[in-house]
């Protein structure tokens, strides 16, 4: 036709043949609901790995304050035990050291007794009651009869039996140290550890040994604890100690 330009139809104008039905657009794709339930599952599982993860780090940090706070109980406990053995004092009167089998009983120096005049001492006892190595100390005492009823207390609290309230232990205290599943005594006399309760050091004790005081200071004195199981800590404990008077090829 004049006055059109031959390329206006291709350009201008989409024609189709009689009777075409023009095709709709192309709709948009989606996810399905398979690739939406995969998706939500897989993100589940990291989810998942990262809580237990978080958890475990949890767990690994609270194992290891539980374990620093038992180290630092069971240390404090030994660095007493090793204290109160130092500052054991044998009078020649009084008895220093005494173990009947449960409990150990000792006379040691008042730390807060002067060095001048007649310093004071206490009685101080060792042992496990209700699976907790405990120890108690009397009140400073500075005369005779005063270390006689504090060695007995001693021995009934170890005992876990009344105490008479004649015997006056107002000045008292005990606490619990640590836990432990059992702990053992031997002492060093000869060339030997064994059991206090033994006649001589190289015997070994009796099936129902009879409680015995020895007022003969032993070389040495070997503690051996057994704690708990299910604690942080575990296991066997031995510390030994050795009579800081005790000279080289001494018994």
């Amino acid at each position: 036709m004049a006055g059109h330009s031959p390329f206006h139809g291709a350009l201008g104008h989409r024609h189709f043949a009689p009777g075409a039905v023009p095709l709709p657009p192309a709709p948009l794709r989606g996810f399905t609901l398979i690739e939406l339930l995969v998706a939500i599952a897989i993100m589940s599982m990291l989810a998942l790995l990262s809580w237990r993860a978080v958890a475990d780090m949890s767990q690994a940090q609270t194992l290891t304050e539980q374990r620093a706070r038992q180290v630092l109980e069971l240390q404090a406990a030994i660095g007493q035990w090793v204290a109160d053995l130092d500052a054991m004092i044998d009078t020649q009167e009084l008895g220093p050291l005494s173990f009947d089998g449960r409990v150990l009983r000792l006379t040691r120096r008042d730390t807060a007794a002067s060095g001048l005049g007649s310093p004071a001492v206490r009685v101080v006892a060792w042992t496990r009651q209700d699976g907790q190595w405990r120890r108690w100390q009397s009140g400073a005492l500075r005369q005779r009869n005063e270390w006689a009823r504090a060695w007995q207390r001693a021995a009934l609290w170890g005992q876990q039996q009344v105490i008479d309230p004649a015997l006056d232990g107002s000045a008292d205290s005990a606490v619990g140290v640590a836990a432990v599943d059992n702990w053992q005594i031997f002492y060093h006399r000869g060339e030997t550890w064994a059991n206090p309760l033994s006649a001589v050091g190289n015997e070994a004790p009796t099936a129902t040994p009879a409680p015995t005081l020895n007022n003969a200071l032993p070389n040495g004195v070997r503690l051996v604890l057994t704690l708990t199981p299910g604690q942080a800590l575990g296991g066997q404990i031995t510390r030994d100690w050795v009579r800081p008077t005790l000279e080289a090829g001494g018994s």
